[in-house]
């Protein structure tokens, strides 16, 4: 059976350190629309082993409100991945993240590892969804093959770090280094019909151009954005959410789309711009993101 949250709402998606439980134990009062639970590159190698212990309880224990909890495993490369995956099916993750995603196969291992451990612990199996973390130049030319390898995965997301590291260059803030990447990224997503999400911003000093940023990722047709802290969010949503006017001209192209249809007009105005079917997708769309969002209470 098809999972209902494939395409759910995911405009931030906060990173937490599970080793830390003030940061794990409530979150959802700051209402982003994914948490990230971290089990890698925040975990020290010789904390492995308790920080899937605090999530194992985490997820089990705090009610986190209708907020999706994600799961960041360690790397196929490591010998703790299949760990990781046994503890986040066994406490109810509702997303794992495959970190340094390069290939289909990567996607098809994990999913076989988390098909055999919902049925170990009789969770129904397809509860438990991927999204794929691209960090190298191979898994961003691999990128519609992953975005097709499994069902159960909703989409990819650009990590900005190893990402600039395997192109032999830096982080400028100017997102030179990332464009290629941006690009072929959400291409391939949107030719596979998944999601597509963006680096984290680290200089929490600079909200301008954050906001600068994020405004040009929506523009390119992502769906959210990687966060680091709670400051973060208000901006995110704010960009994401379409505006009261982007809401009454969406119901109005939809509305008379559907009716010139009916009639056989193929070509007219709305507000003086000229429309035809092709806006039909691009309007609904605008809508279903208001109604998640909670601003629109309309019909669909």
């Amino acid at each position: 059976m098809r999972n209902p949250n494939l395409k759910r709402l995911r405009r931030t998606m906060m990173f937490l350190n599970c080793q830390k439980p003030g940061l794990i134990k409530d979150p959802y009062i700051y209402k982003p629309d994914s948490i990230m639970l971290d089990l890698e590159d925040a975990v020290a190698e010789n904390q492995k082993d308790s920080a899937r212990y605090s999530l194992y309880h985490a997820l089990k224990e705090i009610d986190y409100r209708g907020v999706e909890r994600v799961v960041r495993i360690n790397g196929l490369e490591t010998p703790h991945w299949q760990e990781d995956v046994r503890v986040c099916v066994a406490g109810g993750a509702d997303v794992i993240r495959i970190s340094k995603t390069e290939t289909a196969e990567d996607v098809h291992r994990v999913e076989a590892a988390v098909e055999a451990a919902e049925k170990e612990f009789e969770v129904p199996v397809g509860h438990t969804l991927l999204m794929a973390a691209l960090e190298s130049a191979k898994g961003v030319r691999n990128a519609y093959e992953i975005c097709n390898s499994s069902e159960r995965l909703f989409g990819i997301a650009l990590s900005g770090g190893d990402y600039s590291k395997d192109l032999q260059t830096v982080i400028t803030g100017t997102g030179v280094e990332f464009a290629g990447a941006r690009q072929s990224m959400i291409i391939a997503a949107r030719a596979a019909g998944k999601q597509c999400f963006d680096t984290v911003f680290t200089n929490l000093d600079d909200m301008e151009g954050f906001a600068k940023e994020v405004l040009m990722i929506k523009q390119m047709g992502f769906d959210g954005k990687s966060i680091i802290n709670p400051r973060q969010i208000e901006t995110v949503h704010r960009i994401f959410t379409p505006s009261e006017k982007e809401i009454i001209f969406a119901e109005k192209v939809v509305r008379e789309i559907e009716e010139k249809r009916a009639k056989g007009i193929g070509v007219f105005t709305v507000d003086g711009k000229m429309i035809d079917i092709a806006f039909y997708d691009g309007s609904k769309r605008i809508l279903s993101l208001a109604k998640a969002a909670g601003v629109y209470e309309g019909e669909l």
